[in-house]
């Protein structure tokens, strides 16, 4: 349960003075729904309202607050013109200017002869001196009130900064006094104001030095949200650590008679690893490890050799894909090397039907097929295995902390051990998988060759069309990829289709196309045509329909480079190096040419390490931004700067692994004001985990 100490802050934004059901809902889009959201809202600028010269010395287009005599009120002849007013400091006249006024509360703020003090932007006008619509309009005595720095929020349609500016305050008088969480020498070193008081000054910046990442108090508020993030993943990674699982220490003949069949040796790297994931499958404990390798870096064979040492014990192994195309490669991957060796491999996805499906979940009930390959639905689905001791999840989407728990509930106390293929920056590793362990394939399979990438003008379409026709006459298959962005899907989908109809006046039938509004079945077939190098060139809109293995794909032409982020770039290039041949890939790009878009094609061409690659994406593009990780689920930090805040996530990582180490329960009195905090920032799936 929620300490009651925070109910004030988690209570329903319509509880503060001056938010109805109408403004709730702009505030809810802009914030969030609760007063505590509006706390982690923070300014973005600052208005300084301090400048208070005499009218004839001040600087046109700065903010001034003034005390000004009203002397007289104009009322436009045109509805279309502002009702203007007539002021003066006694240096110079200025007209307040005020467009849809009412009259009648013009006169009763502002009446004639009376003296008041204005707040806005000085601005000139038909050679006089102007402010349209002040900011502020107040009596004399409110003068110090109105003369002062106010902070500037982001906005949303239907919420002012004068609105959020008041809200806000009421939210932080809302705030309690809360216990000190953070270690007192650390707190001292770092020079970090109490939560409290970084809470104030983040809310009341002086000047914009103040709103920097390295201001005290934003430092604070952000390893505060850091050290609620890390440990949180500690405390589930002690559970997931903690719980029971089952000795898998096969005698290694199976995995022997793979590697005496295998037409290449395994790296150093994989052999690492390998060695890492029978550690963990040979303890009593459950097994949760992230297996992190570039593109083509030989992942599935390391996946393969994992599952086989739960085959020597008699038991069951699964891999997940998530998609049916991959699913079906992982296939065609394994299912030979399993037969020879005298193992059975299925593939069961939404497409097996009927009879076969059947057959299929019988069979694997009575344990008569060792590996199954699918999709990820149906292992939420009732698939029933006799005893399936690993799980290997290829996630190409990102499977949350609460989705691998839950998946390790399945089966008999499996190990799972999860892939990817995207090179996540070590920052992103902590954030979003904290909860596992961590291995790393970081070299190239033996023998292959650099790929060439050239970056080149869209103008120079005729020669690139030419050099793809030099290549296809030597054997070679090519992608051609176009982009598809969802705001302009229609163009773009007219643009792929144009693509192919240009390129299938040159090439003729050696061209086809995929793209994501066509049919499963329809785009099957294509992809099988291109495998079978019936098609030579395959035109495609989306990366994922290029997910297909391909080794004697050495040629990639990717048009409209400048619209792809890097990780993208470098994913699509990763097709290309599937095999041992040398590779090309294209990119090209138009103008205009961002800054941003430059630096990305310039990386590109000058590394393939897609971990030095992810580095320099989240670089470039910010923390939520990532590898497109809007959608796929990696932690956002509202207060936490990833690039600015990175030292301070280590520290945090540190500090977590400590507390768990020391006080797993949280039962000292530091541990009491942590579990506040990993409320505080919504973290409660992590307080039932030590609780339990």
């Amino acid at each position: 349960m929620r300490p009651p100490l925070l109910y004030p802050l988690f209570a329903e934004i319509e509880n503060l003075n001056g938010i109805g059901e109408k403004t709730a809902k702009y505030v809810r889009n802009l914030a969030g729904g609760k007063i505590v959201d509006l706390l982690w809202h923070l300014p973005s600028s600052v208005i300084d309202r301090r400048y208070s010269p005499k009218l004839i010395n001040a600087r046109i287009g700065s903010i001034i607050t003034i005390k000004v005599r009203v002397l007289e009120h104009i009322e436009p002849k045109l509805k279309k013109l502002p009702y203007k007013i007539i002021c003066t400091d006694g240096s110079a006249d200025i007209t307040l200017s005020f467009f849809h006024a009412y009259p009648e509360t013009l006169k009763r703020n502002l009446p004639e002869g009376s003296e008041r003090v204005i707040s806005g932007k000085l601005e000139s006008f038909n050679g006089g001196l102007q402010m349209s619509h002040p900011d502020y309009v107040g009596k004399p005595e409110e003068m110090d009130k109105i003369r002062t720095v106010e902070a500037v929020y982001p906005l949303t349609a239907g919420v002012t900064n004068k609105m959020i500016n008041k809200y806000i305050k009421q939210a932080l008088l809302r705030v309690p006094q809360m216990p000190e969480w953070l270690d007192e020498r650390f707190k001292s070193a770092e020079n970090l104001p109490s939560f409290n008081e970084a809470l104030r000054l983040v809310h009341n910046p002086q000047s914009e030095a103040d709103l920097l990442p390295s201001f005290p108090a934003r430092k604070r508020l952000a390893y505060d949200e850091m050290l609620a993030n890390q440990l949180a993943l500690a405390l589930v990674r002690e559970k997931v650590k903690k719980q029971q699982g089952r000795i898998i220490k096969g005698n290694g003949l199976l995995r022997k008679k793979i590697l005496e069949k295998l037409p290449f040796t395994l790296t150093e790297s994989q052999e690492k690893v390998l060695k890492e994931i029978f550690a963990d499958q040979a303890s009593p404990y459950r097994m949760l490890r992230l297996l992190q390798g570039d593109v083509g870096s030989g992942k599935t064979i390391v996946a393969l050799m994992s599952m086989l040492n739960a085959v020597e014990c008699g038991t069951q192994a699964a891999i997940m894909a998530p998609t049916e195309i991959l699913a079906k490669q992982h296939l065609e991957t394994m299912q030979p090397l399993c037969e020879e060796i005298g193992i059975r491999a299925e593939l069961l996805t939404g497409r097996v039907k009927g009879k076969a499906r059947s057959k299929i979940l019988q069979d694997l009930e009575a344990g008569k097929i060792d590996i199954l390959i699918g999709t990820h639905a149906l292992f939420v689905e009732a698939v029933t295995f006799k005893d399936l001791a690993c799980v290997v999840v290829d996630e190409q989407h990102r499977f949350g902390v609460h989705q691998r728990l839950a998946l390790s509930d399945k089966g008999n106390k499996p190990d799972i051990l999860v892939m990817t293929a995207t090179p996540i920056p070590r920052t992103l590793v902590l954030t979003a998988y904290g909860d596992m362990e961590y291995s790393k394939i970081d070299q190239p399979p033996k023998g292959r060759k650099p790929v060439d990438t050239r970056v080149l003008p869209i103008t120079k379409l005729q020669e690139v069309a030419a050099a793809l026709q030099r290549k296809i006459a030597q054997g070679c298959r090519a992608y051609w990829v176009c982009p598809l962005v969802e705001e302009s899907e229609k163009i773009d989908l007219a643009a792929a289709e144009e693509r192919f109809e240009t390129l299938k006046k040159i090439f003729g039938e050696d061209v086809g196309l995929v793209h994501g509004k066509m049919k499963e079945k329809e785009k099957d077939a294509v992809m099988e045509r291109f495998k079978s190098g019936e098609i030579k060139i395959l035109v495609a809109t989306t990366v994922i329909e290029v997910g297909v293995n391909v080794p004697e794909a050495t040629v990639m032409v990717i048009e409209h480079a400048e619209r792809f982020g890097l990780a993208q770039l470098h994913q699509l290039r990763g097709r290309i190096k599937r095999g041992f041949e040398a590779s090309t890939c294209m990119l090209l790009y138009s103008f205009p040419l961002s800054e941003t878009a430059r630096e990305r094609l310039n990386i590109m061409r000058e590394t393939e390490d897609g971990f030095l690659i992810a580095e320099k994406d989240l670089e470039l593009r910010g923390g939520g931004e990532i590898l497109g990780t809007r959608q796929s689920g990696f932690c956002e930090f509202r207060i936490a700067d990833m690039n600015e805040h990175k030292h301070l996530l280590y520290t945090a990582n540190k500090d977590a692994q400590m507390i768990v180490a020391q006080d797993e329960k949280l039962a000292t009195p530091r541990g009491a004001a942590l579990r506040i905090l990993l409320y505080l920032f919504e973290r409660d799936e992590a307080v039932k985990t030590y609780q339990q």
